[in-house]
């Protein structure tokens, strides 16, 4: 067993893992923030994206011993202060954004990478970001439709389906 330590969401964090424990399995079963999603365990549908010293992380495919001394942002740390949704969760409700809601807590993590390094993505640039992220569901056109209007993009345009 190794001794990790982390913060995560703004909170200094420790604990002993084995040198194969994924981040993501760190995350939910010693941290309870069961907000990052496994759903492949290979790395394929971005369900468990978190940021990790500010870069977006598939936590399925990052030891736990890798993030050591690392910043780890998560999916429960995204809410304002307040605890109240931020403008890329208030958009993907607003939008609908979601349906079973398995994907969007990568999708949003995925998207609060991409509004970081390109405040005003076009829809192209969004899908193309995206790639990494699967969702079964919606068919994407809204989850775009979200993150242009959490972009502060006119999304008037944009038909609704």
């Amino acid at each position: 067993m190794t001794k990790v330590t982390m913060t995560v969401n703004g909170k200094a964090v420790s604990g002993e893992v084995e040198g194969r424990t994924l981040l993501s399995t760190f995350l939910r079963e010693d941290l309870r923030l069961t907000g990052t999603h496994i759903g492949c365990d290979t790395s394929q549908c971005g369900a468990c994206v978190v940021h990790v010293n500010g870069q977006a992380v598939k936590a399925c495919a990052m030891f736990a011993i890798e993030a050591d001394g690392t910043d780890v942002g998560t999916i429960e740390g995204q809410a304002n202060a307040d605890g109240s949704l931020n403008v890329i969760q208030q958009a993907f409700q607003d939008h609908h954004g979601l349906q079973c809601g398995f994907c969007t807590p990568g999708m949003v993590m995925s998207a609060a990478a991409l509004l970081k390094d390109n405040p005003k993505p076009s829809e192209g640039e969004i899908r193309e970001y995206l790639e990494g992220n699967i969702c079964r569901c919606t068919g994407y056109h809204n989850i775009v439709k979200a993150i242009m209007a959490a972009s502060g993009q006119d999304v008037s345009a944009i038909a609704a389906e």
